[in-house]
């Protein structure tokens, strides 16, 4: 019998060693339910339970969502992290022992350089933490956090900290006290703890500032925000990035607030962490805030894991307006509801709940404006209504459209954006072959793919065809060779308008003379509208290819093949959906759980195309 390699081997012990029922319920509050247990998804809002945990199998499955897999797929999609993570603490809650050699060297040396980071992070903060206890070195810090608004039981919760001023403490404190414990230098300066002088020596980079400590999902702490007290620039400073910190990707706020973001689908925004910490105090506690920067794409993808939306808490001055304008794009690919509530000019969310109270910041959150509407209320006051105003606004939003993940999302914001400045649909929907291409993020399943479509409906001409499918036809119109690859692909099955699967048909039909002169296909049986829709494009120039952004007509079909691909895959996984429903309505419990297996088996294999 041949044995199971090393890394099979562990996680099939790790995994026999885990009790998923107990691990998935210290997140989830589950009812045994004859077999099973039960309770509301962990991934997405319901007020009826129906995430269903088998012990005997040891997987989980959401009737809602589609959400399963097994304890190490929950930990992973729940906490956020990679799978070496996920089997690391159930090794070490299960106390399973983790052999070295599956590991090379240079694994071995990361996976340590990480876990002594995350160590003396812990560390520090139990440090900075003392500090801003110490009657005499955290006077200063205790009264600034006093005059802010912020009780000791909320620095506690949040485990707040202090850096002591070198004139009272040293330019080494906690540099000294760190190495006392055992800890490097070098692995201090590893860490942005301390800073290697002009000298030779070590001193600490964090001085005269209110430490916030920085958790990931697992609530370890990975870096820390310091404000200063008094003078001096910069006003905040976060640790450098790290093998365990990267401040474009982490949310200040989201992992003790990730509970209520959850329960509220809801998360409010806000640009600084005394903003956060004065909501918590007033018990506003759906609240994240940014490290010091804008929020990137990483930021709206973690959130959309937790809420339906977003609501951007943003100050009314001029960086307030471009900090929303410019993650506008970010909701739009993600999907992810968002609204902008601009604050009264002269405060910020820290200063007005203070002043006004959480009723008023309840208001101004119900009152806010969607992210679309927010965006053309700029640009009308920008640019105003003339004809040269509209032309100008007109551009600016043709990109926000265009990334817009869904193509009823796109649809309704053409229409009104047009109807609100008195212009044609046209404006915004008309594309230069040279904006035609591949995206390298594929929109969800459309309308026109039949998929989503009113039930009996098929789309049957050119002008329903989704943009993705009107790329394709464009591409294949000048690169016919291409089509006969990608039917093989299994481009057939994905394509469901008529019209485009007529059209493909005659190109692989008549591939080598279409390849030759596309012109060809005007000789095959068309409909008027095939032809029209044909000889429109032949009579425009091909899409751009060689050098610059645009792609060559290899890397196009490369993308193609992949979204050919993705989609199979898709659809294969909604198909799959659709009978493990039908499966519970008929309580068919041995089909169920094949198919449940099979679901598990394809949720694995989706890392066989990259994203």
């Amino acid at each position: 019998m041949t044995s199971l390699p090393l890394h099979d081997a562990v996680k099939n012990t790790v995994k026999e060693a885990a009790d998923i029922v107990e691990v998935i319920g210290e997140h989830v509050a589950l009812k045994r339910s004859g077999l099973r247990y039960t309770g509301l998804c962990p991934f997405h809002g319901e007020k009826t339970p129906s995430f269903s945990v088998n012990p005997q199998e040891q997987f989980y499955y959401c009737f809602g969502c589609g959400a399963s897999g097994d304890v190490f797929s929950f930990l992973m999609q729940y906490l956020h992290v990679d799978f070496p993570e996920a089997l690391k603490q159930l090794a070490k809650k299960y106390h399973v022992d983790l052999p070295e050699r599956q590991l090379s060297g240079a694994d071995q040396a990361r996976m340590r350089l990480r876990e002594q980071l995350y160590a003396v992070h812990e560390a520090a903060t139990i440090s900075y933490e003392k500090a801003l206890a110490e009657t005499r070195l955290g006077a200063q810090a205790r009264e600034y956090l006093r005059q802010r608004g912020v009780p000791g039981e909320i620095a506690g919760q949040y485990r707040l900290g202090f850096a002591p001023d070198p004139a009272a403490a040293g330019w080494e404190y906690l540099t000294r006290i760190l190495r006392d414990q055992g800890f490097s230098e070098e692995l201090l300066v590893q860490a942005g703890l301390s800073v290697i002088g002009k000298k030779g020596g070590h001193y600490d980079r964090f001085r005269s500032r209110v430490l916030f400590p920085l958790e990931d999902m697992s609530g370890r702490i990975t870096g820390f925000g310091g404000r200063i007290l008094g003078e001096g620039m910069p006003k905040y400073m976060n640790s450098p990035e790290s093998p365990i910190f990267t401040k474009s990707r982490q949310l200040f706020g989201l992992y003790p607030h990730r509970k209520a973001i959850r329960k509220q689908r809801r998360a409010l925004v806000v640009e600084g962490n005394f903003d956060l910490l004065l909501l918590a105090v007033h018990g506003i506690d759906n609240v994240v805030a940014p490290l010091g920067t804008a929020l990137t794409r990483d930021h709206v993808r973690l959130l959309s894991n937790y809420c339906d939306e977003a609501i951007l808490l943003f100050d009314a001055d001029a960086a307030g307006h471009k900090a929303a304008m410019r993650s506008i794009p970010f909701f739009l690919e993600e999907s992810l509801g968002c609204r902008v509530a601009l604050l009264p000019k002269g405060h910020d969310p820290d200063s007005f709940v203070r002043e006004q109270g959480r009723g008023a910041i309840e208001a101004l959150v119900g009152a806010a404006l969607p992210l679309a509407e927010f965006a053309l209320d700029k640009l009308i006051g920008e640019y105003g209504l003339t004809l040269g105003g509209k032309a100008r606004i007109v551009q600016e939003l043709k990109p926000l459209i265009e990334v817009a993940a869904k193509r009823e999302q796109r649809e309704l914001m053409t229409s009104h954006f047009a109807a609100k400045l008195g212009v044609s649909t046209g404006y915004f929907t008309g594309a230069s072959a040279s904006q035609l291409r591949v995206p390298a993020r594929q929109p969800e399943p459309e309308y026109e793919s039949g998929q989503n479509a009113p039930m009996g409906t098929i789309p049957t001409g050119l002008k329903t065809l989704s943009r993705q499918e009107k790329q394709l036809l464009d591409f294949l119109l000048f690169w016919p060779e291409y089509c006969g690859p990608l039917q093989k692909a299994g481009l057939a099955e994905i394509i469901h308008n008529q019209a485009l699967q007529h059209v493909l048909g005659l190109m692989v039909t008549h591939g080598a003379d279409t390849a030759r002169q596309p012109e060809y296909l005007l000789a095959a049986p068309l409909e008027a509208e095939e032809r029209t829709y044909i000889v429109a494009r032949l009579m425009q120039p091909p899409l751009p290819t060689g050098d610059g952004p645009s792609a060559s007509p290899e890397q196009m079909f490369a993308q193609l093949l992949l979204w050919v691909r993705q989609q199979r895959q898709q659809q294969g996984a909604a198909r799959l959906q659709q009978q493990i429903l039908e499966a519970e309505r008929n309580g068919d419990s041995r089909r169920l759980l094949e198919l449940l297996r099979a679901k598990q088996l394809h949720e694995e294999q989706k890392g066989d195309f990259p994203s």
